[in-house]
């Protein structure tokens, strides 16, 4: 296989990579960032710990070539990671984040285990303020992964990869960083715009005095909007005067919020997502009240040389910016959390996010659940096999594991809170396809539950229950064959996979003996030509005939040895004649 490394990667920092602010929408100045390199081992969890084994440049998981190790972590191995930094002790309270780390860990300051976790995507924090020493601490973090031999949340990762699964990243793969607070303080915030109510509802949890003064102050280019005061950490600002937030017109305002003598800065967008009907009474997606078509891409968030982690913010920038210049307003981030930069420059950029949970369970039947609907085999977008609440439906789609369907149901709730925020996600989507699908009704109303505000496509592919917000379809091989609005479901239809066109930027490919795509071609002319056909003969068609109302192409770039993206896998080459996509996405309207 090749080692491509992108233009970034090209000129890391190793002594302090991704040196930005990790959490845009809660920002305080205290930030010291603990990446760049550290001590490494990895050693069979039977055998003793033997020292070090080398360095190890932090948060890039040991698998890719950024991390300067590249070696595959099995599941019976443990890693090992240490890091000595400097201190200076002051009487505000000392909080360790950690972005995200692959998969079970325990962390130990200066020989005293601070605490442990689980669950490889998604942020978690310990109070370390009595074991923070003035001076030099030593930090370690002992980290197991059992990757797909395991129920947890995994994604594509796999020791089998090929094809649509890939090389395993396992450790931390997101930043580790420090931050000083005062004894009480806010430790989370929610905001709720509602546009038909010109207010943002805001709700913080702070764990001092509760009788501490609180409030909230909206704010345009460093003028006072308006504000309010919150009581028992909730309040409301009605605000006039504002505009909505649309990827045509990405407009965010800053929100600063103080709770006893904390304080933290926020922003907001005022947006809002729904389902409507059109003049005509066809079901579409609507955005600040008014009919609107996602024209979107599928995004897996992978990168040549640091895997799951990419190896700049301008890196993120790259992505997003460079799909919204080819015309497209729409990603949906496909299993795969990303570090919260990403959103916020989806935020700022305007680009429509749909969010994805991570794929789980057991070792998968593909020819039960993946194949033979992959190759068309549908009823009415209903197959056999239909996941119900019942127990029989568990070993067919591998959730037998009772612990592995609460930790779904876990993290799931972690997400929301950790997203809800974000003003440009529009929707979530519980269960890609079949893979480790259960109780899809209950995890749609779960959902809903938590997160009123947003679309819900509650199994994106197949394996449809009829909840939800999306009637839902991926279609590669097989015309299009979804219905017509009938009364009998009112939900738009929308195409959230198509296309997977793949042709290799030679010089640029991970492999170069074979490659995968579901149609590949070898000259650049015949590749612009028959995307060109997918959407001015098909995807054009079903939006007048058919009600189609959102689409998702696959995809923003190469994986490996998935050559389907519009970008190489090293970011080096638009794939697709941009003058062409440009074109034809402007045609792309309701």
């Amino acid at each position: 296989m090749e080692r491509l490394l992108t233009r970034w990667g090209k000129t890391l920092n190793k002594e302090l990579p991704l040196n930005d602010y990790p959490r845009p929408q809660m920002r305080r100045d205290s930030f010291i960032n603990l990446n760049g390199e550290w001590n490494y081992a990895i050693y069979d969890e039977y055998k003793k710990f033997a020292g070090y084994q080398g360095k190890i440049t932090v948060p890039f998981s040991p698998e890719c070539i950024l991390s300067g190790v590249e070696k595959i972590v099995e599941p019976t191995d443990i890693l090992y990671y240490q890091k000595f930094f400097d201190f200076k002790r002051t009487n505000h309270r000392v909080l360790l984040h950690f972005g995200a780390v692959d998969y079970e860990c325990t962390v130990i300051l200066n020989n005293k285990v601070v605490g442990e976790h689980k669950g490889g995507y998604l942020p978690f924090t310990f109070d370390i303020t009595t074991l923070i020493l003035d001076g030099e601490n030593d930090l370690r973090v002992e980290v197991k992964d059992p990757t797909q031999t395991g129920t947890q949340a995994r994604g594509k990762q796999t020791f089998k990869r090929g094809g649509i699964w890939y090389t395993p990243q396992s450790g931390i793969w997101q930043t580790v960083w420090i931050e000083e607070v005062c004894e009480g303080y806010i430790e989370s915030v929610k905001l709720t715009p509602d546009i038909d109510y010109d207010e943002l509802k805001i709700e913080i949890n702070y764990n001092g005095d509760p009788n501490a003064e609180m409030a909230a102050i909206a704010l345009d280019k460093g003028v006072v909007m308006a504000g309010c005061k919150l009581e028992n950490g909730k309040g409301v600002i009605k605000l006039s005067d504002y505009e909505c937030w649309s990827p045509e017109n990405p407009k965010l305002y800053d929100l600063k919020i103080v709770a006893g003598n904390d304080q933290v800065e926020s922003y907001f967008g005022m947006r809002k997502f729904s389902v409507g009907e059109d003049e005509k009474g066809t079901p579409r997606f609507m955005l600040n009240n008014k009919p609107y078509f996602f024209n979107g891409l599928l995004d897996q968030g992978y990168w040549s040389d640091g895997m799951y982690t990419a190896p700049s913010d301008d890196a993120l920038i790259y992505d997003i910016q460079t799909m919204k210049d080819l015309g497209f307003n729409t990603l949906r981030k496909h299993i795969k959390i990303e570090p919260l930069r990403w959103y916020y420059h989806c935020d700022r950029l305007g680009m429509i996010v749909w969010q994805d949970m991570i794929n789980g369970g057991g070792a998968y039947n593909f020819l039960a659940i993946g194949t033979l609907p992959f190759l068309g085999m549908l009823f009415n977008n209903k197959h056999v096999g239909r996941v119900s609440d019942g127990k029989n439906h568990y070993r067919f789609y591998a959730r037998t594991d009772p612990a592995g369907r609460d930790e779904y149901f876990e993290d799931s709730e972690k997400m929301i809170d950790l997203l809800y925020n974000v003003p440009s996600l529009a929707l979530w989507t519980p269960f890609n396809e079949g893979w480790g699908q259960f109780e899809s009704e209950a995890a749609y109303r779960f959902y809903r539950e938590k997160d009123p505000t947003r679309l819900i496509d509650h199994a994106s592919g197949w394996s449809d229950q009829g909840s939800g917000d999306v009637n839902s379809f991926h279609i590669y091989f097989t015309p299009f064959l979804f219905p017509k609005y009938n009364k009998e479901d009112t939900r738009p239809i929308a195409l959230t996979e198509f296309g997977g066109y793949s042709i290799q930027a030679k010089g640029h490919t991970y492999n170069k003996k074979k490659f995968f795509g579901y149609r590949k071609y070898y000259d650049q002319d015949k590749f612009d030509e028959a995307i060109r056909n997918l959407y001015e003969n098909r995807i054009l068609r079903c939006i007048k005939e058919k009600g189609l109302s959102a689409i998702i192409y696959t995809e923003v770039s190469d994986v490996e040895d998935e050559c389907n993206g519009l970008l190489s896998y090293d970011r080096e080459v638009i794939k697709v004649t941009p003058e062409v996509m440009k074109d034809i996405n402007s045609k792309i309207k309701l």
